[in-house]
């Protein structure tokens, strides 16, 4: 049974969580546990590696930062839970596209949960609904795989102010409604996080040995 040391990290800048993320992928070694960090952003929009500037369309007063992560623009922010699992994929014998599978089957099952359907796209990366007859996305997904690890993650609209996602073309596709979850049903945002973790964990088909870790840098 693997450990998985699971650390909530409360509200986050991007960069220096993006800076913490490629240095823990860079420095861990064959027998570093795996983690997950749970957390919500300040606002900002990110830029995948292949991404195009015209999906920015006015990003005002907030910053958009460059990644090196798959897909297009999207927005985090205050209410969205970002969930960046660092996996050994290599070590687990988890397939990328297993793990993919497995953070948008977590959703869906969360969600079920709440008495909503959800589903995955097989041609779009993410989690979908239908809400008043018109499909919008829930959550977003964007991951890297350097020597066999994963960083990065998925954005989960929990009870986010969505109006910034209309600064920009979210994850490419122009006017795409997006949706949160306290619009599809009654959610306690702090019940989230636990919810979710339970559902990864099973959706992967992984034994895990959970652990609650600190935040980094402290004891």
């Amino acid at each position: 049974m693997q450990p998985l040391i699971v650390r909530h990290l409360g509200r986050q800048p991007y960069q220096a969580t993006y800076d913490k993320m490629r240095a823990f992928t860079d420095e861990r070694g064959p027998h570093t546990p795996d983690e997950i960090w749970l957390l919500d952003h300040e606002p900002v929009f990110t830029q995948g590696q292949a991404g195009k500037a015209e999906h920015v369309l006015v990003p005002g007063d907030i910053p958009v930062v460059q990644t090196d992560r798959g897909g297009q623009v999207t927005y985090h922010g205050p209410g969205q839970m970002i969930a960046y699992p660092l996996i050994d994929v290599k070590r687990s014998k988890l397939g990328v596209r297993e793990l993919v599978t497995a953070i948008e089957t977590s959703v869906v099952t969360l969600m079920q949960g709440y008495n909503v359907e959800a589903y995955a796209k097989p041609d779009a990366p993410g989690v979908y609904v239908q809400h008043n007859g018109v499909e919008h996305k829930l959550a977003s997904l964007g991951l890297r795989i350097r020597k066999g690890r994963s960083y990065h993650g998925l954005g989960l609209n929990v009870d986010a102010d969505l109006s910034p996602f209309n600064r920009i073309n979210p994850c490419g596709y122009a006017g795409m409604p997006m949706t949160r979850m306290i619009d599809l049903a009654e959610v306690d945002p702090k019940d989230v996080p636990g919810r979710w973790l339970d559902a990864f964990i099973k959706a992967t088909g992984r034994e895990f040995q959970v652990q609650v870790g600190a935040p980094h840098g402290e004891a």
